[in-house]
Parts: structure tokens; C-alpha cells; sequence
């Protein structure tokens, strides 16, 4: 039982399509090279019946999102983007010819409140999976609980710790730290950088993205000359900068999420220091060019394709993917979606085709059809999951941005 296609509504469409590839390439004595399918409209062609309505006992899922709290930058997108996909799911005959629901919990950026919503989609809801949390601080306080009560966690979130080492019922859609850290340390052995220092946040998402660092610098020969921490709640991070400035270091890589990276830059804009600023991918939204304001610009980082899904050639694989994603919040909720936006639709596409590969609402089964999806196109990356890789991408699922004049720009 293989989870091949991005969208189970389009398995049988494209099936077709590829029985005649197929023949044509026989015919030529040459065979067919497969390419991911991505989901989007449907070649030209007769009119697809419209499935009919959804009946019976609603299929339930779970998701905890940072909708409120410091995080909300992230949970919130998240929780639109489940609100939209349930409307199209429900309104193209559901899953399993079930009404799909997914119960939403907000977290309020807090571990101990996602434990508590965890623990009543589990027991209380009853539901299949979970998809979020929004944060890996939230996501690693309820990883254990699932892992206990064997229910699959589609993680949001981007902490190497979530899925090394493997946990058997927990699965994770962002790129992931390592793999962050390592596009920086690219970045810094094409300029000729052998010193940089680091700041992070202090927490088990910062706090993974330094012990990632240490490792890749020493492998790349790059010298972190002073090494720094900020707390979640700080508003000032003056004194660390000050520190930085003076060890002269030859680019600063800061990693955490909103506020803090955005204080960050503007502390150190206000002490003149004038060398590359990289970032994590947990920025990777419009709230952190809006807090950072001017000292935002030159700021460059690695990043999904979703933040610049319009300068993404047309030969891309995720192309119509974002495009189309894109597209239909921007209808909805008359703004582009962010890169967490599109982790929650990664995480629920991802959960709904495992459902209809598993042919049933069985916790167990869902569980065996996510580790073995392949070539899901999601707006992340290609995921391919075994049972060794429950995060199923590679370096090629990043593109190094630069924000230009308040605004994100390709810079490869």
C-alpha cells in the first residue's frame, strides 16, 4: 500500500494519463520516466462527475495550532488554511464518503496547554490523527502522549528532535533545522565567511538550531566566535549584540521565531552593525518584515517556495501546487498564505490521503499509509517518508530568500 498522489481525489485521472504515457513510450522502444503528480486542475477532457455529498458519522481529526500567543503568527494562517481545505474536501464528497471534521485547539503558544488539548482529542474526541502543533516547544510536550496512545502526529513544526530519532506514530512537514543549517553554512562558504556568531531563542527550537550549528561549523571549518541566547518574553537584545559587535565576526545567524529574531535586527541596525543577518525559516512570514520594519531589508534566509510562489519558474514540480493553494486563500481570506500556512496543508493533505490509502478510520492503519507516502507534492517540498525518515524531505525542498524593500525576493 503505497500514499503515491497529492490529491486521492485524482488518483484515477492520473492513472489513466500514465497508462498512456506509457503505451506511447513503448511504442517508441523508450521507457517512461515517472515525475511527481502535484495536485491541481485536471487535464482537458470529459467533465468529472461530481461525487456525491458526504453522509454519516463526520471522520475527525485533530489539530493543535498556535492561534493566540507570540506564536500566533504561525497558528492562526494554520487554522485558515484547515478551515479552507475542509470546505473543499466536504465539498468534493468528503473522505471515505464521510463528512471530514477537524477539531481545531488553540495552544495559546503554550506547552502545558497543548498537553491539555492533546489529551481531550484524544480521549474526549476520539480522533483518528493529530496534525500541528504549530511550535516544536508544543509539538515535543505532546509527542510522547501520541507516541503512548499509538495515535499518528503530523507535526507543523520544525525542530530536528520531532523525528530523530524516529518515533514510530510521529511524522513532521517543515524543512527541517538541520537542513536549515546547513543551506546557512552554504551560504557563508560561498562568501568566504569563516567567522560568524550565533544568537538564538531559548527554547528546544533555538536551542536545536545551535546544536546543529555547532556540528556543521566545525565540519565546514567556520569559527562561531561568541555564541548568544535570548528569552522568549526578552524586548531588548542589545547587551548580546554588543557582545557580537565586538568580536567583528564576519556574518550573525540568529535562530527562533516571532518576536525575537525581529528584535533582533533592529537592535542590531540601532548599533550599526553592518555584516550578512541570515535567519532561520521560522520567519518566514510578512510578521517579521512588519516588526522589523526597515532592518529587515538585506536580512536572507532559507525558505519554502510558498513565500515567493510567483517567482518560481513554471518548469518547478511544485508549480501548480502553489499556485493553486495560492490562489484559493488568497480568495478567502483576501491576503497571500506564509510558509505555516502551508504546513497545515501539508499536514492535513497528508493525513486525508493516508485515510482513503487505509480504506478505513483505523488509527493503526493511518499510521502504516503516512510513513509510506511518496512523491506527495505539498508546498514544503516532495515528500517521500519511510520508515527511517519520518520527515521525508531533502535540501532540495529550499530556495535562499533576501528581503528587498519589505519584501521577499528569490536570491538563486
Amino acid at each position: 500500500m503505497k500514499v503515491v498522489s497529492s490529491r486521492w481525489m485524482q488518483v484515477v485521472g492520473v492513472s489513466c494519463l500514465v497508462v498512456v504515457v506509457a503505451v506511447a513510450f513503448s511504442l517508441s522502444g523508450c521507457p517512461p520516466k515517472p515525475e511527481p503528480t502535484p495536485p491541481g486542475p485536471m487535464p482537458p477532457g470529459p467533465v468529472k462527475p461530481a461525487k456525491p455529498a458526504p453522509t454519516g458519522e463526520p471522520v475527525k481529526i485533530g489539530a493543535i495550532f498556535s492561534v493566540t500567543g507570540p506564536a500566533s503568527p504561525l497558528g492562526d494562517p494554520e487554522k485558515k488554511t484547515v478551515e479552507l481545505l475542509v470546505e473543499q474536501i466536504n465539498a468534493d464528497g468528503g473522505v471515505l464518503g464521510r463528512p471530514l471534521e477537524v477539531i481545531v485547539k488553540d495552544d495559546k503558544s503554550e506547552p502545558t496547554e497543548a498537553v491539555l488539548a492533546v489529551k481531550d482529542l484524544i480521549e474526549g474526541e476520539e480522533v483518528v490523527a493529530v496534525i500541528g502543533p504549530s511550535r516544536t516547544p508544543t509539538t515535543m510536550a505532546i509527542k510522547d502522549i501520541c507516541q503512548e496512545a499509538a495515535v499518528p502526529l503530523v507535526s507543523c513544526a520544525a525542530g530536528r528532535t520531532i523525528t530523530d530519532p524516529v518515533a514510530t506514530y510521529v511524522f513532521a512537514v517543515p524543512q527541517t533545522n538541520t537542513l536549515a543549517v546547513e543551506a546557512c553554512f552554504d551560504y557563508l562558504e560561498r562568501e568566504g565567511i569563516d567567522q560568524a556568531a550565533f544568537i538564538y531563542a531559548a527554547n528546544s527550537y533555538g536551542e536545536d538550531g545551535y546544536n546543529n550549528a555547532k556540528v556543521i561549523a566545525a565540519e565546514r571549518g567556520v569559527e562561531l566566535v561568541t555564541v548568544e541566547t535570548f528569552g522568549g518574553e526578552d524586548t531588548d537584545m542589545t547587551a548580546q549584540l554588543t557582545k557580537i559587535k565586538a568580536k567583528s565576526p564576519g556574518a550573525i545567524v540568529c535562530w527562533g521565531t516571532n518576536p525575537g529574531p525581529a528584535i533582533v535586527c533592529k537592535n542590531a541596525q540601532t548599533l550599526g552593525i553592518d555584516v550578512p543577518m541570515l535567519q532561520s525559516h521560522g520567519v518566514a512570514n510578512m510578521k517579521f518584515i512588519e516588526l522589523a520594519g526597515d532592518a529587515a531589508n538585506g536580512v536572507q534566509l532559507p525558505a519554502g517556495r510558498l513565500i515567493v510562489y510567483d517567482q518560481i519558474s513554471p518548469d518547478d514540480p511544485q508549480k501548480a501546487v502553489l499556485d493553486e493553494f495560492a490562489a484559493a486563500y488568497k480568495a478567502k481570506y483576501d491576503k497571500p498564505p506564509n510558509t505555516f500556512a502551508g504546513h497545515a496543508y501539508d499536514a492535513l493533505w497528508i493525513t486525508v490521503n493516508a485515510l482513503e490509502a487505509a480504506g478505513e478510520v483505523d488509527r493503526a492503519k493511518v499510521r502504516d499509509a503516512v510513513e509510506q507516502t511518496e512523491e506527495f507534492v505539498g508546498t514544503a517540498g516532495i515528500f517521500n517518508y519511510s520508515a527511517e525518515d519520518h520527515n521525508g524531505l531533502t535540501a532540495e525542498a529550499f530556495v535562499w530568500v533576501k528581503i528587498v524593500d519589505g519584501n521577499w525576493m528569490l536570491s538563486e
